[in-house]
């Protein structure tokens, strides 16, 4: 299964949760405190991310980076950024420069 593929199940999963109970949901809870929190939270995972990486334990760094993709990915949501988007864009810097 390709990572892609993989953050595109995740994106439709977290999408339906949008209006789920907070309760019952810890996507839904994100959704319901905000654009604010959602974001401080894809910066918290992102400086545990760097932190993992800086100490050099891969089992845990793929754990942070992890956690810091699904944030983004509610991030994401919240925001009406589709995956597509990102790929696209992503494809766009991988073409070679022109000399």
């Amino acid at each position: 299964m390709s990572g892609g593929h993989t953050i595109d199940e995740l994106f439709a999963v977290i999408e339906s949760r949008k209006g789920a109970d907070p309760k019952s949901s810890y996507t839904a809870h994100l959704f319901e405190r905000g654009t604010a929190k959602i974001a401080q939270k894809v910066g918290e995972e992102a400086v545990e991310t760097v932190i993992e990486g800086m100490r050099g334990d891969k089992k845990l760094l793929t754990s942070e980076s992890a956690d810091l993709l699904y944030h983004l990915c509610v991030l994401w949501a919240d925001q009406g950024v589709r995956p597509e988007e990102v790929w696209a864009e992503l494809a766009t810097r991988a073409k070679p420069e022109k000399k």
